[in-house]
This record gives structure tokens, sequence and C-alpha cells, in this order.
């Protein structure tokens, strides 16, 4: 048997909180609490789940960004996204939209739905402080342009970003952080091992089912996020079949100063943003 060394192995688990935002849309956050801030480099996980249309039919109207990227990943689902630079598409189950808002972008995010089930997951991904001003830029995906690796036994893994050992390579490209973006589906009593940049930040978010990681096999259940220690590599086990996120990146190391929808470096580049969007001059910097 293969020995494996320099196991990454869980250091704390989160269940996230109950969060609303947008026009009323029902979520848990799970990164961005004040139980997990921040897991540099990224900034907030959401997860948002419902049958109910009552908690996305308001979805998020006209917003502003500025200084990050979001990450819009759907399992099920429609949503149309619009922006002030006259951008608009739809993202279904199983595409993934890679916005970079830079030096600032007004978009909306609204249902393509009236009933049904809508889930799916927003991440914010920071941008170092010599990017936060570039211009607003996309990288969207339907389901059928991203990758899928199939192993043994029903294991298959949707590769979004980065690439796995076998050399699946996801089609988002990022030179800031270096993301590894894996959707796994794991089949029974499989075992899944993926090499990670050893000084990469990287964590673990189960959507269905239980699983067993590093040599510990320390358990991390159904919608829980496990936030990983440093290594070379992370080995995912589990006695049935399980899903779940594996996502990691590089550190920017950078202050960090949020504003709502802004996120700089200082204090006083939020205001400035905050002020340049009252102007109408959020895309103008």
């Amino acid at each position: 048997m293969q020995t494996r060394t320099n196991n990454r192995k869980l250091v704390s688990i989160t269940t996230g909180q109950p969060a609303m935002d947008g026009d009323g849309v029902r979520m848990t956050r799970i990164i961005g609490t004040q139980e997990l801030d921040i897991l540099d480099p990224f900034l907030l996980l959401d997860n948002f789940e419902s049958d109910q249309a009552e908690d996305y039919i308001g979805g998020f109207p006209d917003h502003p960004h500025r200084g990050f990227e979001t990450v819009t990943y759907l399992l099920a689902g429609r949503m149309r996204h619009k922006d002030s630079a006259g951008h608009e598409g739809v993202i279904e189950a199983g595409g993934v939209q890679w916005m970079t808002a830079g030096k600032g972008i007004v978009h909306s995010e609204m249902p393509e739905q009236e009933n049904g089930l809508l889930h799916g997951f927003q991440l914010w991904v920071n941008l170092p402080a010599n990017e936060k001003m570039q211009a607003p830029a996309y990288q969207e995906f339907n389901a059928e342009q991203i990758p899928v690796e199939r192993q043994a036994n029903a294991t298959e893994v949707r590769v979004i970003a980065g690439e796995t050992n076998a050399g699946t390579r996801g089609p988002v490209v990022n030179r800031h952080v270096d993301p590894l973006y894996l959707d796994v589906t794991l089949g029974a009593r499989e075992k899944f091992y993926q090499r990670i940049d050893e000084e990469h930040q990287a964590f673990v978010f189960v959507i269905d089912g239980e699983i067993q990681i590093g040599p510990n096999k320390q358990l991390l259940g159904k919608r829980q996020l496990g936030v990983l220690d440093t290594g070379e590599e992370v080995s995912v086990s589990g006695d049935d079949a399980s899903r779940f996120l594996l996502i990691a990146g590089k550190p920017l190391r950078e202050p960090v100063a949020r504003g709502g929808p802004f996120v700089m470096n200082t204090r006083e580049e939020v205001l400035q943003a905050f002020e340049d969007f009252n102007n109408n001059k959020l895309m103008e910097n």
C-alpha cells in the first residue's frame, strides 16, 4: 500500500449561521461570520438552498461590488445575471460564473424560476492590492464545459478550477490565488486523494452524506465546513456515498478592509468606494 505523508487534518468545523441578503433571500453564511470571519483569500461563503419560492424569489436586485471576485456555482435552479456594463446571462444547474468585480460593477442576480429547488453557493475571493482596480471581467461556463473526471466505484470529480492528481484541469484561470475548486461525488467505501500546495489555505464543505478526513478519519457531516491544516495532500473517505466541495487558494496576507459590498485594503479606500458609487463613478476610477 502506498504511504501517504504530510496529509492534512481538520483543525476546525463550522455549520455557519442563518442569514438574509438581497431582497429577503434566506441562506446559510458559512464564511464571513463571527465564528469564521475570513479564511484568506476567501472572504465569504454562502449556501442558498430552498424549494420554497418565498425564500429566494426576491433575488439580489442591483447592488455594487469593488475589490474582489464573486464565484456563483449552481447545483439546482436558474439565476439571471445583469450588470451596468451591459453584460447579461443565465447560470443554470451545474454552471459557474467567476466574476472579477475589480474597480467596480453594479449588477443583479435574479432567479429564473417561480417554484422548485434553488441550490447553490457564492464564494468571495479576495484580490491583491495591485489588482483591485482592474477592469471587471467574467469567466462563465455551463455544466457541459466543466470537465468531469470519473474514477472508481461511481466517484466523479467536477473540476471548476485547478488540477486533479490525474491531470484534469478546470476552465477557470486565476493567477492571483491559484485556486482549486472541486465538486466531488465519492462512491461508498472509496478514497479520494488530492494534492494541495502546502502554503495554500483549504477547506471542505459537505453537500451530502458524511465523510472522513485525513489519517485519523476525522468526521465531517452534511452541511458542515471543515478547515484543513497545512500539508501537501488531503485524503477523504466514507462508508457511504457522499458529495463535497474541496476549495483551496493561496493566501494574500494583506490587510482587509470591508464595507458591505466593497473589500479594499484600507478604510479610506472603502469610503472612497462608497463615494464613487454615490456619485455614479464606481467604474471610472
